[in-house]
């Protein structure tokens, strides 16, 4: 597995956390959570597309 995924995955997640306790801080929570809802948006595009790959991968190992 590339490790560089898991290190994108971990940055885009301390992003969005900092931006978000600053946004709270700066009392505009709504803001906060709308930032929050589309750092998970963006990791999941990115663990469906690792899926979709190791689908691929499982299918063309078992010639299906």
């Amino acid at each position: 597995m590339n490790i560089e995924i898991i290190f994108r995955i971990a940055g885009i997640g301390i992003l969005i956390s900092v931006l978000s306790i600053v946004l709270k801080q700066a009392q505009k929570e709504e803001q906060a959570e709308m930032l929050t809802l589309a750092g998970v948006v963006v990791v999941l595009i990115i663990v469906v597309q690792l899926m979709s790959q190791l689908f691929t991968v499982v299918r063309s190992v078992f010639n299906l």
